[in-house]
Formats: structure tokens, sequence, C-alpha cells
């Protein structure tokens, strides 16, 4: 006789894995097309280049925090982000997100509360991801690879609080870029020490086994204080860039462009 075997029900409705959605990027990656279609996804990567760039040139200069959508507002990495985004308001800087909720919201919201400036880079996702309410200004992007571009393009330093795969990837988009020297050395905060712990014990295996070197580990900076992360963006990108105040250059109203109020 065979061995018996159990069935498993399938999970609740409310559990089923979404449809994959063939969206801008699936299409984009999914291997050879029409010569038309091909053309088609070039311009339309260049129609979300173009938009960002007139959108977010009088924006500036921009910190980006990076960090989870799925926290609510009770959440305590979201009270964090408020306190994230209105200090570097304080500091003088706009807040540059995902335009999304959770964390990215928590930044957003702190800095418009403490009187400064708020940006986001928002994605359109098949579950749409509505920009949030506390944006000055923002754009919606087709592809992932154009927002990461954006949202890297005008910051001088990077805040990463807790977050998943996406804020993962955005991570290490930015650390890869400065250890190669494809951009400046900016700073680079971890907010939440026991939540980022296993990632730095990672980092320091593979400086043991010599994938990276023990000074890739200065990129970074773990803290739970946000006055420590502050002094450090201050020490790190505004004296070393020589950033002050300046009067934003006239928008051309014939591409598009809105200057800050």
């Amino acid at each position: 006789m065979g061995t018996p075997t159990m069935e498993l029900p399938p999970p609740p409705a409310a559990q089923q894995p979404a449809p994959p959605s063939r969206g801008a990027d699936r299409i984009l990656l999914e291997g050879p097309h029409s010569r038309a279609t091909e053309l088609r996804l070039v311009l339309t990567s260049l129609r979300d280049f173009i938009r960002g760039f007139r959108t977010l040139h009088f924006a500036g200069p921009c910190v980006t925090v990076f960090g989870s959508a799925r926290f609510d507002e009770t959440h305590p990495y979201y009270a964090l982000a408020r306190q994230v985004g209105a200090g570097l308001s304080q500091l003088g800087f706009t807040v540059m997100t995902g335009g999304g909720p959770g964390v990215m919201e928590g930044a957003n919201r702190g800095a418009k509360e403490a009187g400064g400036w708020s940006v986001g880079c928002n994605i359109r996702l098949p579950f749409e991801q509505a920009p949030n309410p506390y944006l000055d200004r923002w754009l919606t992007c087709e592809y992932f690879f154009v927002r990461k571009v954006l949202l890297l393009k005008y910051s001088y330093a990077f805040v990463a609080l807790p977050g998943g795969l996406g804020t993962l990837d955005e991570l290490f988009e930015v650390l890869t870029l400065i250890q190669t020297g494809k951009v400046q050395s900016f700073p680079v905060v971890l907010m939440g020490r026991a939540y980022w712990a296993p990632l730095m014990q990672q980092l320091h295996e593979m400086v043991s086994a010599n994938t990276i070197g023990a000074g890739d580990l200065d990129l970074l900076l773990v803290t739970d204080d946000v006055e420590e992360a502050m002094a450090h963006v201050r020490t790190r990108a505004i004296t070393p860039f020589g950033l002050k105040p300046r009067q934003s250059p006239h928008p051309w109203a014939v591409l598009g462009e809105r200057g800050r109020p």
C-alpha cells in the first residue's frame, strides 16, 4: 500500500496570491518585443525621466528617506519617521520619499509639520499605491529603475528606516553607487538598531569573507538617536558640500516647471 497523504484545502480567498500584473516593468523585462513596442518602452521611460527632472529640479537640496509602506500612524517606526522628517527640514533639506504610506508618509508629514518642503516619487503598482497627503509635489513613475534614479539624483544624504525588499533594494543601490565611486560619499543612516542588527551581522560576515572591505562599513551610521543622525547629516553633507540657502532659479513654464513658493 502506498503511504497515505493529506490534501490541504486551498487558502482562503483573502490569502490567495494576486494574479501577476502585466505592468510596465514586466513588459519591459519579459524579453524581445517588436521594434515598435521597444521604441514605445524607451519613449515611456524617457517621458518619466523628463517629467521627473522638471518636477524635482527646484525641490532640492533633498534627503531621501526610505522605509516600509506597511506601518500605520500608531506604529513607533511611523513616529520615528516623523521625527526624522522634522529634523531634516530644520536642517534646511527638502524631504524626499517614495511618496506612499507608512514610513514614507511619516517622514513627509514630519517635514510638513516642521514647516519644510516635502516631495515624493511614487510608483504605479497593480494595487495602486496612492500618494500620501503630506506632499508639496510628487510624480508617479511607470518604471522602478526611473524612480530609483530620481530618488538618488537630488539627494545629499539617505536615511533608511525599517522596511522590506524595496527598502533593501534602494539602500543597496545607494551603497553600491557610493562604494564604486559612481556618486560622491554621501552619508547613509540606518534608523533602528535592533531592526538592522541582522543586516549589520551579515555585512560583518561579508567583511570576514573578503567580499567587501572593512571600510565599506564606514559608509553607514546605525542609530536610534534622531539628534545623532541629524548631526551626522550636517557633518557629512552640509559642511563638505558647502550647502547654504540660495535663491531658486526661475522656472520656465514652457517646460512645465514650477518653482518653490
